[in-house]
């Protein structure tokens, strides 16, 4: 746990909750053991598209569509939500979850590999929330960057791993260690990248907020 249990448990306690459709898929979604965005990153989402109103959102990462309803559902101006998801059991899930809250016409489902599909999109997107393989971020990046317009945010979940990714890698359990040196190097480019200005936040499992600008020309 990153922020003190104890101070989650009452900053959540001041959410107002979500719609009755959103309600449902989270509590089948924690029932069937599929994670869905926690109560933090939701209300921060909820903040963000108030703040930047998008009208292209990229989705990396669907499981059953929980934060793409609740985007379609947020977002104060029409959109549309491109969502990519490639596990073939929660495919249909989503599908279904689409249907039922409404939105089967304001968001577009790729069932493909993450790497594959981001290569065949054609940007610019003014928002895109990376919720996927955590792995894999690094390697998504690129494309990420260049389907990103100017002025666009990129948002990241679970940057900091429940607060291993402070730890040494000699710490961090084996079948972890590429996931944490990954998502090292990924961090350090958004922080260290000249296109974006990042902020990484203790929220939920951590995440980053970056917005690209235009390069700054050295004199």
């Amino acid at each position: 746990m990153i922020v003190d249990t104890r101070l989650s448990t009452y900053i959540n306690s001041l959410g107002t909750g979500n719609t009755e459709i959103l309600e449902t898929i989270e509590r089948e979604a924690i029932a069937s053991c599929v994670p869905v965005i926690r109560k933090e990153m939701q209300q921060f989402l909820k903040t963000l598209l108030a703040i930047k109103q998008p009208h292209r959102i990229l989705e990396v990462g669907t499981a059953v569509g929980f934060s793409a309803i609740l985007m379609a559902k947020y977002n104060p101006v029409p959109c549309h939500i491109t969502t990519i998801e490639n596990y073939e059991k929660r495919i249909p899930i989503a599908r279904e979850n689409f249907a039922r809250a409404g939105c089967v016409e304001q968001i577009t489902l790729l069932s493909q590999d993450a790497a594959k599909a981001l290569k065949t999109l054609e940007g610019p997107f003014d928002f895109i929330f990376m919720d996927a393989a955590k792995g894999q971020y690094i390697h998504f990046l690129p494309d990420v960057m260049r389907l990103l317009e100017v002025g666009g945010v990129l948002v990241s979940d679970n940057v900091l791993q429940d607060g291993d990714i402070i730890e040494s890698r000699f710490v961090v359990t084996r079948r972890n260690r590429t996931i944490h040196k990954r998502m090292r190097d990924y961090l350090y480019e958004l922080t260290h990248c000249e296109e974006l200005v990042t902020s990484v936040l203790p929220i939920g499992d951590g995440v980053t907020l970056s917005t690209r600008q235009c390069t700054r020309t050295k004199s």
